[in-house]
């Protein structure tokens, strides 16, 4: 999954379309296109997006590591429990969701 999502990731960074933080996520779903959630997300809190993002049938992929990792993943020096991708082909995200499966 590291490679395709890594420069994905850093690309929606540069290009400022992404939104980072469980409650800005909860917030904005309607504008996503990709949710990924890391291992460190409270359940409470991943639980309502993970609803949210089913009432609007957005993709979501849960993040095999910490919120460090994904921090560092996105090119940040912080934590990142849960981020949105707002500006992503729906080939881009069938590549990550394809990848991710096949490293499971």
């Amino acid at each position: 999954m590291r490679k395709i999502l890594e420069k994905t990731l850093k690309d929606a960074m540069n290009e400022k379309t992404s939104i980072l933080g469980s409650k800005q996520v909860l917030n904005s779903i309607k504008n996503s296109k990709l949710v990924i959630l890391s291992q460190s997300a409270p359940k409470k809190l991943a639980d309502k997006i993970l609803e949210n993002t089913k009432k609007e049938k957005i993709s979501t992929l849960h993040f095999e590591g910490s919120s460090v990792a994904l921090g560092r993943l996105c090119g940040l020096q912080f934590r990142v429990t849960t981020i949105s991708l707002t500006s992503l082909s729906d080939a881009n995200i069938t590549s990550i969701m394809k990848e991710s499966e096949t490293e499971q």
